[in-house]
């Protein structure tokens, strides 16, 4: 990810910033075993981290491009098969990020959950309809250096991230603190847990 400070900024009221790359989707599932196998059989797909909660999935350099959320089968459903949980696109850098998010929060559109994973720094957004669309930062240069991150005994602690301000991100980032710092993700706040990372707001 190109990061030249003196070029840094994160406010373009007037500019709708595109994507630079479709990222992920992400499927909830009450039947994640034969949806693994499916997936395999069908274009490759390959395990690269599991719990009992979630399944990444890759099938090319990139950390993940499926991941799969394993519902209780009590869980509501339609037809019980599964649905999208959200779709994910990727930006060039924080700056681009944090230019969407203030742009859109100046039009009443603002995100349910702001998070740093570990391997990115991402906004989820639901659509009127409820879909979600996770619009994210890489955090690493390389894809080698973000698959050490995934599989390391801290992302196996914690997959699912701790939340971030918008704010003190746009801060950061603007007074040039160096990106290997803005990127490191915290520790998750005394007295909270995952299951707090994974709430939305209202």
């Amino acid at each position: 990810m190109a990061d030249t400070i003196n070029q840094r900024k994160t406010i373009d009221p007037n500019t709708t910033i595109p994507p630079s790359t479709f990222a992920h989707l992400v499927v909830k599932t009450k039947n994640l075993d034969s949806t693994l196998d499916w997936f395999e059989k069908v274009i490759g797909t390959k395990v690269v981290f599991r719990n009992n909660v979630i399944c990444f999935t890759t099938y090319d350099e990139e950390h993940h491009r499926i991941a799969f959320i394993q519902l209780p089968p009590e869980a509501p459903l339609d037809h019980g098969t599964g649905t999208i949980d959200h779709v994910a696109y990727s930006y060039n850098d924080l700056g681009e990020l944090l230019s969407n998010y203030y742009r859109l929060k100046t039009l009443g559109i603002e995100p349910v959950r702001t998070i740093n994973h570990g391997p990115t720094i991402s906004f989820y957004y639901r659509d009127p309809n409820g879909v979600k669309l996770e619009l994210q930062v890489d955090n690493f240069a390389t894809k080698e250096e973000a698959n050490v991150f995934f599989n390391s005994p801290a992302f196996a602690e914690n997959p699912i991230g701790v939340i971030v301000d918008p704010d003190k991100l746009r801060a950061d980032w603007e007074a040039g603190v160096a990106w290997e710092r803005i990127r490191e993700r915290p520790p998750i706040p005394e007295g909270m847990t995952i299951a707090d990372m994974r709430k939305e707001r209202a």
